[in-house]
């Protein structure tokens, strides 16, 4: 995710102020303001339900159920009763009916996480769903009427899958009718900090702990890691310091395994050595004097690093 939920009925906290996440925020406040279908794409852990969630938030529909359906654990025996519901009587045990997904989330919003698992035949029924606006109920004996958006989510690209005869063309279109691309994390590291900060203040407050700021060494050794796990990891790795909390500064000595070794490893690295010093020059607004002395380092070695990692303050490190 891109960050906690502030709550079952508030819209989701979209941490950072990179590029990418300006971009986003424009992208969810324009597709909100329509009906038309969502499909969000990117890699596992980055927090494409979460954008889901800020999409209905900030819709017109926000005042209805956002209703999840995780695409990858329904099989083909059931689509049908999960989605379109069943009358009682309409199968052995079904002795309550019950209305299904796309009922529950009438006028407002249905969330097909992992679209891309769906089987071709599971496929065909929703398709059928999405062109007629119609669901009938098992054992029913009228078609139902619903108004619904959908927002489908995959981390897998679609456009091979179509090609392969493996995912449908004629849905992925019925689907694709705007599309959201998330950036990993290694992409945007800039919204390191604030998001460790975020994830911090949150459990924090469910702990009544009094963990600070990450250390120049552990900054450093966050935007040089490549975060194969995304924002989910990076929220584990916060987590897992609640377990025995400092109080105060965050270190590297803080982490638990596997976290621990990972950015050990790292903090021995070329790439560890110029994420910290980037890390205390921002730190010093750029005063060469004290990021030589907070590094332990003479002016002379600090104007090698510089000229070796090619930094200056007037150009921009994205790092």
């Amino acid at each position: 995710m891109l960050a906690s939920s502030g709550g079952a009925s508030h819209a989701p906290v979209l941490v950072g102020a990179s590029a990418a996440m300006e971009r986003l925020r424009t992208d969810i406040g324009k597709v909100a303001r329509t009906d038309a279908n969502v499909l969000i794409t990117g890699e596992t852990g980055t927090g494409k339900e979460c954008v889901a969630e800020a999409i209905h938030c900030a819709s017109g529909r926000a005042r209805y159920p956002l209703v999840r359906v995780n695409c990858a654990a329904l099989p083909d025996t059931l689509i049908e009763s999960e989605l379109f519901g069943y009358d009682r009587g309409a199968f052995t045990g079904a002795q309550q009916p019950y209305p299904g997904k796309v009922r529950l989330a009438d006028r407002g919003t249905v969330f097909l996480d992992e679209i891309g698992e769906l089987s071709l035949c599971a496929q065909a029924k929703l398709l059928r769903l999405l062109e007629s606006r119609e669901v009938f109920p098992l054992g029913g004996r009228a078609v139902v009427n619903v108004d619904v958006r959908f927002i489908a989510a995959t981390n897998s690209e679609l456009e091979p899958l179509v090609e392969a005869r493996a995912f449908r063309r004629d849905l992925y279109y019925r689907l694709n009718v705007a599309m959201l691309c998330l950036p990993p994390l290694k992409e945007r590291r800039e919204d390191l900090v604030a998001l460790f900060s975020h994830h911090v203040g949150e459990f924090n407050r469910r702990y009544d702990a009094k963990v600070g700021a990450p250390s120049a060494d552990l900054v450093a050794c966050m935007r040089a890691y490549h975060w194969p796990g995304n924002v989910r990891e990076l929220r584990n790795l916060v987590e897992s310091i609640f377990i025995d909390p400092p109080v105060g500064t965050v270190g590297v000595e803080h982490l638990r395994e596997p976290f621990r070794r990972l950015f050990a490893a790292y903090a021995r690295s070329g790439d560890a050595e110029r994420e910290r010093l980037i890390a205390i020059l921002q730190e010093t607004n750029w005063n060469k004097s004290k990021a030589a002395e907070k590094l332990s380092w003479s002016r002379m070695t600090l104007y090698r690093k510089l000229s070796k990692y090619a930094l200056d303050e007037r150009t921009p490190h994205k790092t």
